[in-house]
């Protein structure tokens, strides 16, 4: 999420020099051993509730529901203590969400919305739509980001104690937890579900390989020393590669998966930390750079630079959903959206003090 992925880059003093003091904290914060079978966990109302507007009494301040079809941005919202649901048609926020602790990272492309708060040590999975809180799981170090299977059916949590746990998304609960090394922080899951590639930090001088074809018995099956400090992993939508972002150098690493070694490079902006490829249009890549200020589009297959925009400074994290391109800035709590055939932008709008990760929905009628 991810910064969590500003945080520690070799370029961290500089960012920090412009921050407010009221986002310091947050930014040193992160990107924000014991196995076990079961969490602790604290439930709450059935996943298929939705609000239907005003205001709740779960910590929910909810707005008219969107369009069924239409895509929706949640956000973490981390100095507020909240995560936000966010019209990447206007910019309003339609559903402001209390959760425990400072929530850095989320993740959920199908739903439900598992958060990470590394501070307060806890996972909380929302609802989608309507993001009630289902359950709050307790029994972690440091939570830094969480990473959904294909299937949707289970949730991967890298600690950086070092462990990675696997959320059984129909009981809530953990159900198994492997020793991967200190730091475990962004992760990327194969289409297949077959593998999972997890970066040791957020500047990872190594990548561990998990044989994730049965996600409630990981285990490790290798190891790569990326020749620069990577950051982020994505599969490509066809499972042959996977792009790895770096901390400090100008540019992606391209891997072939199979064989574990890279075979391409891609330019980008400074310390490209992140990657996102489109669902309706697989063969292209986007690639933000939050402290260059640059985002990307990039043909998959031949690896050249198609269009660029501007970003607001700050926006590491990005998400991408049929036409439309978000990122979100950690500096001014910035969330921009762009179109995602030509990075022509639409509007960038503040909703936060800082607005950390972004992941993009699309709004499903509740069963």
């Amino acid at each position: 999420m991810r910064p969590g992925d500003a945080q520690k880059h070799d370029s961290r003093s500089r960012a920090v020099k412009l921050l407010p003091a009221v986002l310091l904290a947050a930014v040193l914060s992160g990107c924000s051993t014991t196995a076990t079978s079961t969490g602790s966990t604290t439930s709450a109302p059935a996943r298929t509730t939705v609000a239907p507007a005003a205001t709740s009494g779960s910590g929910t301040t909810t707005a008219q529901a969107p369009s069924l079809g239409v895509p929706v941005a949640v956000v973490t919202a981390e100095t507020e203590h909240a995560v936000l649901e966010v019209s990447p048609r206007t910019g309003r926020v339609l559903r402001r969400v209390a959760v425990t602790g400072d929530p850095t990272t989320l993740a959920g492309p199908t739903g439900p919305v598992v958060v990470c708060s590394p501070d307060a040590g806890t996972v909380t999975i929302l609802s989608w739509p309507g993001l009630r809180r289902i359950a709050v799981l307790h029994r972690f170090h440091r939570p830094e980001v969480s990473a959904i299977t294909p299937d949707g059916e289970w949730a991967l949590i890298s600690d950086s104690a070092g462990t990675i746990s696997t959320i059984n998304l129909t009981t809530d609960r953990i159900v198994d937890r492997v020793w991967v090394g200190r730091g475990a922080h962004h992760m990327a899951v194969s289409p297949d579900e077959r593998s999972t590639w997890v970066a040791l930090g957020e500047t990872a001088g190594t990548i561990v390989r998990l044989d994730s074809t049965h996600p409630d018995r990981l285990h490790v099956i290798g190891h790569i020393h990326p020749r620069v400090a990577a950051h982020d992993l994505a599969f490509a939508p066809n499972g042959k590669t996977v792009w790895v972002t770096s901390a400090a150098a100008p540019y992606v690493t391209v891997y072939d998966a199979a064989k574990s070694r890279p075979v391409a490079s891609v330019p980008a902006g400074t310390a490209p930390q992140h990657v996102a490829f489109g669902q309706t249009s697989p063969t292209r890549a986007y690639i933000s750079s939050g402290y260059g200020g640059t985002l990307e589009l990039v043909d998959a297959a031949s690896h050249r630079i198609l269009h660029g925009a501007s970003l607001p400074y700050g926006s590491f994290n990005l998400s991408v959903w049929g036409r439309v391109v978000a990122t979100t800035s950690l500096f001014d709590g910035k969330v921009t959206v762009f179109n995602a055939a030509n990075l022509r932008r639409r509007f960038s709008t503040t909703v936060a003090p800082a607005a950390r990760e972004i992941v993009l929905l699309r709004y499903i009628r509740p069963t």
